[in-house]
This record gives structure tokens, C-alpha cells and sequence, in this order.
């Protein structure tokens, strides 16, 4: 299996959801004037099975993610699991530079690009944050964001598997940015493709579980404050996103701490 085979995956999933999106586009809107504005408002022309997708995102969250990220959160003293934290988040920067750069925000480019580095060489691989707090906090690019500034329209919203709230623009990002990320990339040319898979996969798993961790409190919270669960995320990860856009000022209040960082 070559470099190139393990893209086809990604590829493959942007292709779905492209045609995911145009189908929705396609959607009949009602007739009634009132509905289609709330249709239209919600922009979830695909919801049943969105919240299909939701319920095994659920089941997926009460059978393995939740306990494990309690478990993670009981056995790991703060300072370790910040110390994964930072290490994860010092992976993604030189992605987060790429996308500040093809957002035309060379300032900020610039800043994680000296961030990294100091990250990297002063605080042992990311182990120690000593960029925050010292002119060289943490800058948000990714590139979906990157499509954002370019123009494409974000679509309908999608509830991805494992992944959760998103829409087609920010799912292909998500898979640009995956493929451009370029640890991978190095462990490939360094040991072969078995070790590079495995590289990628724990660092899903690693993601995955330090962000759970991080919101556990309030997942829980919004849950149990939501008469319809679904349709509480689906509005939250809305105004959350559209915040990290610049396209509203303040995020929504009862967000909390969720966050993909």
C-alpha cells in the first residue's frame, strides 16, 4: 500500500458528503410559509437521518466514550492529562499554520509558526505550554474555516459518525486537514504504512478522549437542561462554530468549555 492508498479514504468520505449536500440541496421545502421558515432556519433537511446517526453516536458515547474518558479522568492527575493535551494540540500546529497562511493571516501564521518552535524545542515536543500567556497563544485555522474565507457556503448540517455535528464544508476540511497533517506522513517514510496507520489511529483515539474528557460536565449539563437533546447540540454547535468564524461576537452561553481544540 503506497502514501497515496491511505488517502483514498478521505477521499471517499468528502465524495459522500458532497453528494449528501447536494441531495439535501435538492430537498422539497414545505409549502407552508411558516414551515419553510423554520425548515429553512434549521437548515436539517436531512435530520432523520441525522438523528439516526446521533442515536448510535449515543450508544457509541454510553458504551465506550464516556466511560472512558471517566476512567481517564479518575486514574490521570490534571497535570498529566494537560500535559497530553498540549502535546496533541503541538501536533496540529504546523496544520493550523498551513491554513492561517492560506487565510491570508500572516501575523497569525507567523505566531504559530515561533509557537511551535518554541513549543517544540523549549517545552520538550509540547509537553510544556510556553507559548500561551507569553505573546504566542494558541491560533484557530483549520480548513474548513480556510473554505470559510474563501467563499463556500457551509450547507446543510450533517451528523457525522463518531465525529458528531458538522456539515459538508467543515467535513471536507476535516479530511483535508487529516491528509495534510504531516506526522503520518513522516512515520510512513519512516517505518511503512502498518506503523503510520497505527500512528493514526491513536492520535484519533488520543483526540478523542482528551476532548471528551475536557466536556464531560458539560455534555452532561446540556443534556439534562434539553427537552430535545439533538436539536439543543445541532443549535449549540451551530452558534459555537459560527463564533470561531467570526460571524458572531459571543458564543452561546451554555456551551461551556466544548470546544474542538
Amino acid at each position: 500500500m503506497t502514501n497515496a492508498d491511505k488517502i483514498h479514504p478521505f477521499l471517499a468520505l468528502t465524495a459522500a458528503l458532497l453528494l449528501l449536500g447536494s441531495l439535501a440541496a435538492c430537498a422539497t421545502p414545505p409549502s407552508d410559509p411558516q414551515e419553510r421558515a423554520e425548515f429553512e432556519a434549521t437548515n436539517d433537511p436531512l435530520e432523520p437521518l441525522n438523528r439516526t446517526v446521533f442515536e448510535f453516536n449515543q450508544f457509541l458515547d454510553r458504551i465506550l466514550l464516556k466511560p472512558a474518558a471517566k476512567v481517564y479522568v479518575h486514574v490521570m492527575p490534571d497535570f498529566a492529562r494537560e500535559v497530553v493535551h498540549n502535546i496533541l494540540q503541538n501536533a496540529g500546529e504546523p496544520v493550523t499554520f498551513m491554513n492561517a497562511a492560506l487565510q491570508g493571516r500572516f501575523h497569525d501564521a507567523g505566531k504559530t509558526a515561533s509557537r511551535f518552535l518554541v513549543n517544540t524545542v523549549a517545552g520538550l515536543g509540547g509537553v510544556a505550554d510556553l507559548g500561551t500567556g507569553n505573546g504566542l497563544d494558541r491560533v484557530n485555522a483549520d480548513f474548513g474555516q480556510t473554505l470559510h474565507v474563501w467563499g463556500m457556503p457551509e450547507g446543510p448540517f450533517l451528523m457525522l459518525p463518531v465525529f458528531g455535528p458538522s456539515n459538508p464544508r467543515d467535513a471536507v476540511g476535516f479530511a483535508v486537514d487529516s491528509i495534510a497533517e504531516p506526522w503520518s506522513h513522516v512515520v510512513y517514510a519512516a517505518s511503512g504504512n502498518g506503523d503510520s496507520n497505527r500512528y493514526t489511529i491513536s492520535k484519533i483515539a488520543a483526540s478523542a478522549l482528551d476532548q471528551r474528557s475536557r466536556n464531560l460536565d458539560t455534555l452532561d449539563a446540556l443534556e439534562k437542561s434539553s427537552i430535545d437533546f439533538y436539536a439543543q447540540l445541532r443549535s449549540v454547535s451551530r452558534q459555537h462554530r459560527r463564533h470561531m468564524l467570526g460571524i458572531v461576537d459571543e458564543p452561546p452561553a451554555d456551551i461551556g468549555r466544548m470546544s474542538r481544540e
